[in-house]
């Protein structure tokens, strides 16, 4: 399992960190990891899925 850090989650998502974090308040995101007392991080197969599920969301959205 391999672990992202905020930026790598920028980088993959396309997001700004401000998205993202309206995304984890709002629970619309995958959970964090927490990997130290001020380091947290994303499976990264969590993100993928999200991803998955966004495009499916705005495929859905386009075909009705």
């Amino acid at each position: 399992m391999l672990i992202l850090r905020l930026r790598h989650v920028m980088a993959k998502t396309g997001l700004s960190r401000s998205t993202i974090y309206n995304f984890v308040n709002a629970g619309s995101f995958p959970q964090r990891v927490l990997l130290g007392e001020r380091a947290v991080g994303w499976y990264e197969h969590d993100i993928d899925a999200w991803l998955v599920g966004r495009v499916h969301v705005q495929v859905g959205r386009i075909l009705t």
